[in-house]
């Protein structure tokens, strides 16, 4: 590059400069010096406009400011000064103070916001343990999820959310409880058996099957993450050694959100001087009574005795899928059969309904399938009881070499869940296995499930 040289020494401003090798010339500007030795031009002082700038502004916190002009800078949240009461709408960039001493709030986010938008709430007076806050979502997610909206219910809790992008939405970068707010529901199947009546005594009756409820295959129930789902199982009811015998307990499904599921107890099986009772199916008549009736939907009525003579056959107790059969004058009724479930992903009876009594060394009574007990006789015995956890009701029997009646077997309650949703928290010790996609709770007891 040549060196600049200038023709005139330390022009005044106004004077015209010739550049030595090229012979261009330059003009000083008004209020400017030239210093030739050093070939440095310095010029008055004064203002650039921006329009002789190429870029004539700057973007500050995502908006474009121009030179010269001002904006406001926010260094942190904003805190109202207004203790929020009642419902209200929040803006970005804001922080509020919820008291909810008198009643709860909910509070309605932005329906639109930007990557970064913070909001800020605290529990003014401690008190959203009684009366809870809710954030009305407006459209946007949080947590990833669009429903239910986020409950915040702790005491002294303190929530920072930030906006993150249509898919997470809202998202807790401070939160006291940091459980996720916004828990998603899942489907459960169930089976519920109550526990099978008790056989009748004296050429008594067969108990009457538990009640039978199911929604395998059908309408699922949806379960609520966090709650707990109570089980009980009923027991089965007690053999008779005398004219009274035992109807079986009932067994139960219930918890948040869902319809309580009460299987009703197997009717007891009639004995010589009592009819037979009705219950989720109804126990069968003896030889002098009448049969239990069964409950609609969960079971069926017991069979009817051959007639008022001691010699003959008792009837037989309803099972879940069909009625007790009636005792004729040689043979003993048999117990109605049970329903076929596969909820556990193997196909098993439950709720037959026990077999009847008769006299001398006739013929006795068969337990209907689904674990009914069968019936005795008067000089071989051979009642038995309803097997457990199938809901089957006891065999009856006639006085003699049986000194009591078959028991009912105990119920069963079964949840079968999305694996994928499965909590893994119960109480009970219930089995828990997997099928496909699904895993199957089966209770044997009483206990709970906690969703």
């Amino acid at each position: 590059m040549s060196k600049l040289e200038v023709d005139t020494i330390a022009p005044q401003s106004g004077t015209q400069v010739t550049l030595g090798e090229s012979g261009d010339t330059i003009t000083i500007p008004a209020g400017a010096t030239f210093d030739a030795s050093s070939g440095t031009l310095t010029l008055a002082d004064g203002s650039v406009t921006n329009a002789k700038l190429a870029n004539s502004s700057i973007t500050i916190n995502g908006s474009s400011v121009s030179l010269g002009g001002s904006t406001t800078i926010e260094t942190g949240t904003s805190w109202q000064s207004d203790i929020k009461t009642s419902a209200f709408t929040a803006v970005a960039g804001e922080g509020y103070w919820i008291n909810t001493t008198s009643a709860a709030v909910t509070v309605t986010l932005p329906a639109s916001a930007s990557v970064g938008d913070t909001i800020e709430f605290s529990d003014y007076a401690r008190k959203w343990g009684t009366n809870a806050v809710t954030l009305n979502q407006n459209g946007l997610n949080f947590q990833g999820n669009s429903s239910p909206n986020p409950v915040y219910d702790v005491n002294g809790q303190s929530v920072r959310i930030v906006y993150s992008g249509a898919t997470q939405g809202w998202i807790p970068t401070s939160d006291d409880d940091v459980s996720l707010e916004t828990p998603q529901s899942y489907s459960a199947e169930y089976l519920v058996v109550a526990g099978g009546g008790g056989g009748g005594w004296g050429i008594g009756g067969g108990g009457g099957a538990g009640g039978y409820l199911t929604n395998y295959g059908g309408t699922a129930i949806t379960l609520t993450p966090f709650s707990t789902y109570t089980v009980t199982v009923g027991a089965g009811g007690t053999g008779a050694s005398t004219d009274t015998s035992g109807s079986g307990s009932n067994s139960v499904l219930s918890g948040t959100g869902i319809s309580t599921v009460t299987a009703i107890g197997g009717g007891g099986g009639g004995s010589a001087a009592v009819n037979g009772l009705s219950g989720g199916s109804g126990g069968g008549a003896a030889y002098a009574g009448s049969f239990g009736s069964g409950t609609v939907g969960q079971g069926n009525d017991g069979g009817a005795s051959a007639g008022n003579n001691a010699q003959y056959g008792a009837g037989g107790g309803g099972g879940a899928g069909a009625v007790g059969s009636n005792g004729t004058t040689s043979v003993g009724g048999n117990g109605g059969n049970g329903l076929s479930n596969s909820i556990t992903g193997s196909a098993v009876t439950y709720a037959g309904g026990g077999g009847g009594a008769i006299s001398d060394n006739n013929t006795t009574g068969s337990g209907g399938t689904g674990g009914g007990g069968n019936g005795g006789n008067e000089i071989s015995g051979g009642s038995t009881d309803g097997t457990a956890n199938t809901g089957g009701g006891g065999g009856g029997t006639r006085s003699g070499t049986d000194t009591i009646s078959g028991a009912g077997g105990s119920g069963i309650v079964i949840l079968r869940v999305p694996t994928v949703s499965y909590s893994g928290t119960t109480t009970g010790s219930p089995t828990v296995t997997t099928d496909g996609t699904d895993t199957v709770i089966k209770f044997t007891g009483d206990g709970s499930y906690t969703a």
